[in-house]
């Protein structure tokens, strides 16, 4: 599905020129970026006094989000001492088949990855203009919160004892109207939020009822580096980095036209976008392997499958005809879906090492 994003008021003349320039090799962006480039953001952590973690997030064409994270304590359902299991949720299949090992697999000690349930996150998105049930904000929420539990970290991080845990209500509020995709605007907020996010440190021990200290200044981050002071912030820029699988997934919306791949694509690349991929990536669990984890990947509907023009080309389009028989010098929207050829390559720039995806995660921790 796709959501709705505004119109891009482009004759077919320009959206024509657009498409060829983008298909050239190598391409030419109307902003001179490369096809790797994103555009300057600006980003604001710990900005709600009240919220356990809080991030603000600006891109260049104005789209502007705000996301708070709280946490609450909950009484575990289940027997008393029971490990609640991620397999207690029989609707793993309903988060796009990317379920989460069991057991862990390589453990974060004694919390291991296998421990804890999807429904210890909350996710909640406000978009103007838009209803809590439209297709749009349903959409971005589930996107969001099925990378959070697909990572199955975040979870496990959330794990008090075998009667108690924390429940994460994670806010996200668009205060723009889109003008493109909010997807990744929205996925980098929560990642922020989520590497501010302290709770408070416990002081009572094995199955009793939990007790945490009173000092905010002894709260322990929900995201640890390998190296901290006070609060539990990283005091080296690479800290962070060294501690495998310690901070949130993201999610990158990737953009093809032809063969070419882009990132950050604006309003206009958008709208002759031949395919739109969300793919949700995390560190490592280790620092020996090789590249980012792939938790999750969504196909979206560019807006010109969805404009009237795509509509028109299937009701004058007979069967066999292909791209020569349309007039030159108008852009129509492309019939049929990606080749696997060009997935691979969106999907191998993301999570590849030294890719897209590690300068996107070792660029946000600057803003930590």
């Amino acid at each position: 599905m796709a959501p709705s994003t505004q119109p891009t008021l482009l004759s077919p003349s320009e959206l024509s020129y657009l498409h060829t320039s983008l298909s050239l090799t190598p391409p030419i962006r109307l902003d001179a970026r490369s096809p790797t480039s994103f555009r300057p953001l600006v980003a604001e952590t710990d900005l709600l006094p009240s919220a356990n973690g809080s991030a603000r997030l600006c891109f260049a064409d104005g789209t502007e989000a705000i996301v708070g994270v709280k946490g609450e304590v909950e009484k575990t359902l289940g027997a008393a001492g029971q490990d609640m299991r991620v397999n207690d949720r029989a609707d793993d299949v309903s988060m796009g088949g990317m379920g989460v090992q069991e057991g862990g697999g390589e453990g974060e000690g004694a919390e291991g990855m296998g421990r804890g349930n999807d429904a210890w996150i909350e996710v909640a998105v406000d978009v103007p203009g838009q209803r809590d049930d439209d297709a749009m904000t349903v959409f971005l929420g589930q996107m969001i919160h099925e990378g959070l539990v697909a990572d199955g970290a975040l979870k496990a991080r959330l794990w008090i004892n075998g009667r108690w845990h924390w429940r994460l209500y994670i806010d996200i509020l668009l205060l723009s109207p889109p003008h493109t995709y909010p997807l990744p605007l929205l996925s980098l907020t929560t990642h922020l939020a989520l590497l501010t996010t302290h709770l408070p440190a416990p002081i009572s021990t094995g199955d009793e009822d939990p007790l945490f200290n009173d000092d905010w200044d002894a709260s322990l981050p929900l995201y640890p580096s390998s190296s901290t002071s006070g609060k539990g912030k990283a005091t080296s820029k690479g800290g962070r980095e060294k501690a495998g699988g310690s901070r949130p997934p993201i999610t990158l919306l990737v953009v093809s036209v032809g063969t070419n791949v882009f990132f950050d694509a604006s309003r206009e690349e958008l709208a002759v976008a031949d395919g739109v991929v969300a793919a949700t990536v995390a560190a490592p669990t280790n620092t020996t392997k090789e590249g980012l984890r792939l938790l999750a990947v969504r196909t979206i509907d560019p807006p010109s499958r969805v404009s009237s023009s795509a509509s028109v080309l299937g009701e004058k389009t007979q069967v066999g005809e292909g791209a020569d028989g349309a007039e030159e010098g108008v852009w129509k929207p492309r019939k049929g879906g990606m080749s696997r050829s060009v997935l691979r390559k969106m999907v191998g720039m993301c999570v590849e090492r030294g890719g897209v995806g590690e300068e996107v995660l070792g660029g946000l921790d600057g803003f930590i």
